[in-house]
């Protein structure tokens, strides 16, 4: 195995948790170090959604010591890549693996440095994007294949990792049985124990002692650590002092690189406001992928099912409280009062796709669906790189009616130039309309809609694991 595949999602729960357990007052302390980023270069870029904030976290195989020759034989590169959506307003965290072996279209990145660049449309695996143009060519690379907006991005490295474990005074976790690993450096007898960095970081870097020996079986299990990582963080004696809590920033902010754009006053907003998120609503899940056609040893997106969470992510809708959702009484009253239908709503279409003659080609789809269609063209106004459902003041629920159709679905933002009749801008996500509307699946895809994440396997941190 290469010695570079290590946690999957430790890490996001290091930087979740710092968020979490965070004060301003000790933002003096947060030594991070940053490198500089020029999304200007990124082309259109995704709508970043008010409220919502999407850090991308990346777990890199840099070593150091008499180590350090593999980062130049080698190159450094991310093996761990995770899209962690924050609600800032409501309260919420997903966190979304995206495998290092997922092969990708380029979107094309300029050399930087002493990175070579590559080309628009090469297909490679994702963390080759970082090897080729830096955190640069990564960002962008994840943007145009997600469609989600990154706000910031955060690197760690195998020795920030088990720095920051042993800061915390390691982490409980359930062995069922003796685990041995030479490539990984594991040797773990069965049972209830505490494992050090050291011992961490080879359980997570470990794939021979998963149950099909794969990158995706260690997932799991790396999920199952981030919950422990986050329970002993939020429930523990870290917050009890001063003392402890200075001690867990150090070991956090020394071992972290982040975009210039992160600054400590951000973070220490994004503390306060997430501190008291409950542990059952930060979810982790993997994004739904399927053996790549021309390598089964690597991985491709499974669609429509990626593309669905990808959208749901972007939209801000992947962190709802599931108890909001089967609450009845007067909110679910509101809810039925704000629905419309398509015979109600008015829309113009625009078509920032680039297909020519798109937009002429859905103006029959939607008005077959009852939608009143007052034209459509090419970009003037807003030109977003994902679907965009545009509306005037209050008219929301209009909105919603619209992408609710979208097989693609929609981001819905709000336009003060809008009068009456809703815009929409077919993005470079586009798909199509659903052919017999919103309520076309059935009991299994309304569930789905209601929950973005049902059926992908989900973890929350709530959840533990105990031996006996």
């Amino acid at each position: 195995m290469s010695p570079g595949q290590w946690v999957a999602c430790g890490m996001t729960g290091v930087v979740i948790a710092a968020s979490l357990t965070g004060y301003v007052g000790y933002r003096d302390a947060l030594a991070v170090q940053t490198e500089q980023i020029n999304t200007d270069a990124w082309g259109d870029r995704p709508a970043q959604v008010e409220g919502i904030r999407n850090i991308l976290l990346l777990a890199t195989d840099e070593r150091a010591g008499e180590d350090a020759a593999f980062n130049e034989a080698n190159g450094i590169r991310p093996d761990v890549l995770i899209l962690v959506n924050i609600d800032v307003d409501k309260g919420g965290v997903t966190m979304v693996n995206l495998p290092r072996d997922l092969m990708v279209t380029s979107p094309g990145c300029d050399p930087a440095e002493d990175k070579p660049g590559v080309t628009a449309g090469t297909v490679d695996q994702l963390n080759h994007a970082m090897f080729f143009g830096g955190l640069d060519c990564q960002g962008k690379t994840i943007e145009d294949i997600t469609h989600v907006h990154l706000d910031h991005m955060v690197i760690v490295d195998f020795a920030g990792f088990q720095a920051i474990v042993d800061s915390i005074g390691g982490v409980d976790m359930c062995i069922p049985e003796p685990l041995q690993d030479r490539n990984a450096k594991l040797d773990l007898p069965a049972g209830q124990q505490t494992l050090d960095g050291t011992q961490a970081l080879a359980l997570a870097r470990s794939r021979d002692t998963t149950e099909n020996g794969s990158d995706l079986d260690r997932i799991k299990r790396q999920q199952e650590m981030i919950g422990a990582i986050l329970r002993k963080v939020t429930t523990g004696e870290i917050m009890s002092s001063p003392t402890t809590l200075y001690d867990f920033f150090a070991s956090v902010t020394d071992s972290l690189i982040t975009d210039d754009g992160f600054t400590v006053d951000e973070m220490g907003e994004l503390a306060i406001a997430m501190r008291d998120v409950d542990l059952g609503r930060m979810n982790m899940v993997m994004v739904p992928v399927d053996d790549y056609v021309n390598n089964r040893d690597k991985v491709q997106l499974r669609e429509p099912e990626a593309s669905e969470l990808f959208g749901a992510i972007a939209a801000g809708e992947a962190t709802s409280d599931p108890e909001e959702k089967d609450e009845g009484g007067e909110e679910a009253g509101e809810s039925a009062e704000e629905s419309v239908s398509p015979s109600e709503v008015s829309v113009h279409i625009v078509n920032n796709e680039g297909t020519p003659g798109l937009a002429a080609q859905v103006e029959p789809l939607l008005a077959g669906l009852g939608f009143t269609v007052t034209g459509s063209g090419n970009p003037t106004t807003r030109a977003p790189g994902q679907t965009t459902v545009y509306h005037a003041p209050g008219e929301e629920a209009k909105a919603a009616a619209l992408a609710d159709v979208l097989v693609s679905g929609a981001a819905i933002e709000e336009a003060t130039d809008l009068s009456g009749s809703l815009e929409l801008v077919m993005g470079s996500d586009w798909q199509s309309v659903e052919p017999d509307g919103a309520d076309s699946g059935g009991g299994d895809d309304e569930e789905s809609e209601e929950d973005p994440l049902a059926g992908l396997g989900v973890t929350s941190a709530e959840e533990r694991v105990d031996c006996g």
